[in-house]
């Protein structure tokens, strides 16, 4: 599926989504009210294109609908039932027919072999395995390439790094933060690089940025790929990248994706920053219609230097549930933190504040701490400093903003 033209494969797209939102009307009382509620019927939906005619599906639909009340089939037919992590509120309960617990199988059996992961390697699995789909989905797929699995959880990074070099492990499978650690471990114990088998790693589940895939790499001496998914959509598994890292090739003969204004709700033009809606087009005991992810990407059409024709999606940096409206403009701490970053050459610690007139906001304060070396400079040069601050901030967001710089530790988290 990953090489067809684009035109077949938005031809298989749309026979599978026809034949979803059928069975989604049929067997799901919600989607049935909603198709009912906009005055559309499934069978109106004769192109990808009229997918933007049937509103949205959120998290709090999901939450009000729980246990099974989202579930397209009888219980006596679902095989499994996991659960979303609950870091963004209470914990969604996911459903799996035996055909979608076999297709997330087949997805993350194509993740870990983009990632360049093959029979011959031994993967060191240490996602934490239990109701969150992490570790399972990792675990299936690596069995069905033919690899050597090791199941390791809960174990701390020096058991970890003890693993790696007895069993000799060549790849990792874990969060970005925990394969940090790890490498951080290795740095401070003296273990060579090349004391360990170690090649690839393959992260996800939390955003990580670029400069934490270096340290990672250059620690560990591996090719650190990421991989996402979200398990109310099935688990890790939706994308992933290539070996190349120019973007997460989604599996679009399982998912239909959008990118949406998070303010508006109208649909982006490939390249441009939005929120990601994923259309299920092949699950069975769960199947979600333009389910608003709260992830913020962007997509691309163009081929890949890899031969994969599949839309790419840029790496999640940022969530919608971060974001601020300022004057109409979109406002990310992501976007502050880059811009302090150029400014002082290091990563700041800072807080934003809303300033607002009669409840509305109109421009935002920014407070960032002071390093130890330029808490001693003159007074003169700190104002200096915040006046350049403020300008670039300014000229870059679009907005009022006043700057002010801050004792250091005087930052809370």
């Amino acid at each position: 599926y990953e090489t067809l033209p684009r035109e077949e494969i938005e031809q298989l797209q749309l026979e599978r989504l026809q034949a979803v939102l059928n069975r989604v009307y049929r067997n799901v009382g919600f989607y049935r009210r909603l198709f009912d509620e906009a005055g559309i019927s499934p069978e109106e939906i004769t192109s990808l294109d009229d997918l933007g005619r049937i509103p949205f599906t959120d998290r709090e639909t999901l939450r009000v609908n729980q246990p099974y009340g989202m579930f397209a089939l009888p219980l006596r037919e679902v095989v499994r039932l996991q659960t979303t992590s609950g870091t963004t509120g209470e914990p969604i309960v996911v459903g799996y027919s035996n055909n979608d617990v076999e297709h997330w199988t087949e997805l993350m059996a194509r993740s870990l072999y983009a990632a360049g992961v093959s029979k011959e390697d031994v993967v060191q699995i240490a996602f934490d395995y239990g109701l969150f789909t992490g570790a399972l989905g990792f675990h299936y797929g690596a069995e069905r390439i033919g690899a050597t699995v090791i199941p390791c959880s809960r174990l701390s990074p020096e058991k970890q790094v003890e693993l790696m070099r007895n069993y000799k492990t060549t790849a990792l499978a874990c969060t970005p933060s925990f394969a940090l650690q790890i490498a951080e471990t290795v740095e401070r114990s003296g273990v060579a690089p090349a004391e360990l088998s170690l090649r690839v790693g393959i992260f996800g589940a939390e955003p990580w940025p670029e400069s934490v895939r270096e340290k990672i790499e250059d620690t560990l001496h591996i090719t650190a790929i990421d991989c996402y998914g979200l398990s109310e959509v099935i688990g890790p598994g939706v994308s992933v990248e290539c070996e190349r890292k120019n973007g997460l090739h989604i599996f679009e003969d399982h998912f239909i994706a959008e990118v949406i204004d998070p303010s508006t709700g109208e649909r982006l033009p490939d390249g441009q920053m939005g929120e990601l809606v994923l259309t299920t087009i092949t699950k069975e005991a769960f199947p979600l219609i333009r389910y608003r992810t709260g992830d913020l990407t962007s997509l691309d059409r163009s081929p890949c230097p890899c031969g994969r024709m599949t839309v790419r999606m840029s790496r999640v940096m940022e969530r919608t549930d971060n974001m601020v409206v300022v004057r109409g403009v979109n406002i990310f701490p992501s976007q502050i933190e880059r811009i302090l970053a150029e400014i002082q050459g290091e990563k700041p610690r800072f807080e934003m504040v809303l300033l607002k007139s009669e409840g509305v906001p109109e421009g935002i304060e920014v407070h960032v701490e002071m390093s130890s070396g330029m808490f001693v400079d003159e007074v003169r040069k700190l104002m200096e400093l915040e006046e350049r601050m403020r300008e670039v901030l300014e000229g870059e967001l679009g907005i009022p903003v006043q700057v002010k710089l801050v004792e250091p530790r005087s930052i809370h988290a």
